[in-house]
């Protein structure tokens, strides 16, 4: 701005001043005026002491109403903003929870209250026009829920998916916020208990699960588990055991969406494919798992370095560390040393191709591998950690001589708290009746465990979470996990 541009404001601010100066000055000899004047018609009146009174009740009743309504509407919620943007984004975002109309509806809950509320993530589509989020938070928070955190995916066909995580009263039914969603326009809702994980926001999430990835080759079907929710994940290798290409092993680079199925191109070959019968993928997750992926791609092989060394009960001292792909040749070798029952109390039947077993045993994208050496580097005992869709299998191979000496209590120990990091709610191995080192080694872990016999293969299942034995084995797993077993024994005879 020039001087002369100042020079002018400054001119017309202080003829402004003058001018509100005269008007000022004006009205106050206009209310002394009026002042004496009702004075005299106080003093001198027939009734100037009850005037007077009443004038002053007046005057208190006032300033009383304007301070009420002062502080009434200095604590009002903003006004709504039209269209989605209440959400604060317009395409996939994860937004601060709009808790503010929950808040105003149900009041500001107590430390009593909140510590009874439950968790819960919601799911719904409703359509992509002004104010459909808006009235979708009025029905919740007409409930008394709390919105702790909000994304939005839009759709491609039109419309958007709200997920939600929310805190609703505990005596609140997940029925009743379904109804509430649908009342408010929501359909295809979907509704799960949550827990203290899910309070991170979003990105959040998603960088601690590459970090995770980017260290550990192993990890990548475990954080597509956790960015996804509840799903089944299955790594398909190119060929089969026998070397013939497996079925449905081939997917194009840019992976495919089909509702409830992700396909996608495993860096370490083959097919990755994600289910999720229960609820259609979004393009927002197919876009944030295709970059996990590539992300593993680029990193390729990769384990953690880390090892410990243990002294055995006798005295000599084994070191036990990951294994992957690179110690196939050593785990060859002791395959070639161990007796043939040992073998068959691992595999439930002869091994008539080891090498290629192995090599699906020693990925990590199948799993985790503990491997223990002696102090010269000799392999002599194999931890599996194995991926069996929703479920975690355990399985050990102990070189003959050094079995009896504590490395599969060990070993076993390991990975199972391997298996409770990576959220695993149970654990089983598939052995014979009559392998009793496997028994006493699982029922040293000092969990609840499940028996199931059949046809002389035992199936123990090891409960990561606490609960009580006796109420079921895992949905499935035994059953498939013994005909998988059988079908490998067949092929290879």
């Amino acid at each position: 701005m020039t001087e002369r541009t100042h020079a002018a404001a400054h001119r017309s601010h202080r003829h402004h001043h003058w001018r509100r100066d005269v008007v000022e000055l004006a009205a106050l000899f206009c209310a002394v005026a009026v002042a004496d004047g009702i004075a005299n018609l106080v003093v001198h009146g027939p009734s100037g002491p009850a005037l007077l009174v009443a004038s002053a009740v007046a005057l208190l009743v006032t300033a009383a109403f304007h301070t009420w309504w002062a502080r009434r509407h200095s604590h009002a919620p903003p006004p709504a903003r039209a269209g989605r943007s209440d959400t604060g984004a317009a395409g996939p975002a994860t937004a601060p929870a709009p808790a503010a109309p929950a808040r105003s509806a149900a009041g500001s809950p107590d430390d009593g209250a909140t510590a009874a509320a439950a968790l819960w993530r919601m799911r719904t589509t409703v359509r992509d026009e002004p104010g459909s989020l808006a009235a979708l938070c009025t029905a919740l928070a007409s409930h008394g829920v709390d919105i702790l955190n909000l994304q939005t995916h839009p759709l491609p066909e039109g419309g958007t998916v709200d997920e939600f995580l929310l805190r609703a009263p505990q005596q609140l039914p997940p029925a009743e916020l379904t109804r509430a969603a649908a009342g408010a326009g929501g359909r295809d809702t979907w509704i799960e208990r949550a827990d203290a994980h899910d309070l991170v926001d979003t990105p959040t999430r998603v960088l601690g699960l590459a970090t995770r990835t980017a260290l550990d080759a192993a990890e990548l079907p475990l954080a597509l588990r956790q960015l996804l929710g509840r799903c089944t994940i299955h790594s398909i290798p190119a060929t089969s055991l026998s070397g013939r290409p497996n079925v449905g092993a081939d997917a194009p680079v840019e992976g495919v969406l089909e509702a409830t199925v992700m396909r996608l191109r495993d860096p370490s070959g083959g097919a990755l494919t994600v289910e999720r019968p229960h609820l259609p993928f979004t393009p927002t997750e197919f876009a944030r798992v295709r970059a996990l992926v590539e992300l593993d791609a680029r990193l390729g092989p990769r384990i953690p370095r880390s090892q410990d060394v243990l002294t055995l009960p006798e005295g000599n001292e084994i070191t036990v560390r990951r294994a992957d792909r690179s110690d196939l040749p050593a785990a060859r070798a002791m395959h070639d040393r161990c007796s043939e029952r040992t073998l068959g109390l691992r595999y439930h039947g002869p091994v008539a191709d080891a090498d290629r077993y192995l090599d699906h045993l020693l990925s990590p994208r199948f799993g985790r591998t503990l491997a223990a050496t002696t102090a010269s580097g000799r392999l002599v005992a194999l931890g599996h950690l194995l991926w069996d869709g929703d479920e975690t299998e355990v399985a050990l191979l102990i070189e003959d001589d050094w079995q009896r000496r504590g490395i599969g209590s060990e070993l076993l120990r390991r990975l199972v708290a391997l298996a409770v990091e990576a959220r695993c709610s149970s654990v089983y191995a598939v052995t014979q009746s009559s392998n009793t080192g496997m028994v006493a080694a699982m029922r040293g872990l000092g969990l609840p465990l499940d028996y199931l016999v059949e046809d002389g293969t035992l199936v123990i299942t090891a409960r990561l979470d606490g609960a009580p034995a006796g109420t079921g084995l895992p949905h499935g797993l035994p059953r498939a996990a013994l005909n998988a077993q059988r079908q490998q024994a067949d092929s290879e005879r």
